[in-house]
């Protein structure tokens, strides 16, 4: 079981051409459901930005207009990965695993990513080339 996990959100666009990545933010979990809890609170933080109610103090009246159906979702995307019990399974399996997981969802602008991945696996892959190397 790993029992320590490294957490990423990041947000890439395209600027002069290039794709660019900025960061959105970064927790190291000491446990499997604090990491499993951030990734849904940032997932939930990204979508509520993207898409707040119409009821929101902070959005100006007539600010907020609908997208056409052909647009992707992505705060959908996002709200729904956060109230799906079955994928929140999936990914505890997989980090319990000790393998990356990342979840992902854009539009024609810009991707958002949440990665999150065990830092023993990642200990153990920095150490794996330095013992295979062969001895003079």
């Amino acid at each position: 079981m790993h029992d320590e996990f490294l957490c990423h959100v990041t947000g890439y666009g395209v600027c002069d051409g290039r794709r660019i990545g900025v960061p959105l933010g970064t927790y190291r979990a000491p446990t499997l459901a604090l990491a499993l809890w951030w990734l849904r609170d940032r997932a939930s933080w990204i979508a509520e930005r993207l898409d707040p109610g119409p009821d929101t103090p902070y959005v100006p009246s007539g600010a907020l207009m609908p997208v056409a159906d052909t647009v992707p979702d992505v705060p959908g995307i996002l709200r729904s990965w956060c109230a799906d019990p079955v994928r929140q399974e999936l990914v505890a399996d997989e980090l319990a695993g000790g393998r990356l997981v990342r979840i992902a969802a854009g539009d024609e602008t810009t991707e958002y990513e949440l990665l999150a991945e065990s830092v023993d696996a990642l200990r153990m892959q920095r150490t794996i080339p330095a013992l295979l190397l062969p001895m003079a």
